[in-house]
């Protein structure tokens, strides 16, 4: 297994849970760009189709997950701006 792919994924899916659970309480996303998230989320489906293409795990687990959670927080800007 390689272990530094699933430490990666770990870490940086995991650094989006704070904000997401942040923007779901308050529903503001006033600070978040939305052009950020725009690239961020294209970006990340992109990995995750590359992921699903090469079939490594880490790739799919790590950017499949982030793709939700940068999915939450885009839906929540779109809809409260």
């Amino acid at each position: 297994m390689d272990y530094t792919g699933y430490a990666a994924a770990i870490c940086t899916t995991s650094a989006y849970v704070p904000q997401v659970m942040r923007v779901w309480r308050t529903r503001s996303t006033k600070d978040i760009s939305l052009k950020m998230f725009l690239v961020l989320v294209t970006g990340l489906a992109l990995w995750l189709a590359y992921g699903f293409w090469k079939g490594e795990i880490p790739l799919i687990a790590a950017n499949g997950i982030t793709l939700m959670l940068a999915g939450t927080i885009l839906f929540f800007k779109l809809k409260h701006g």
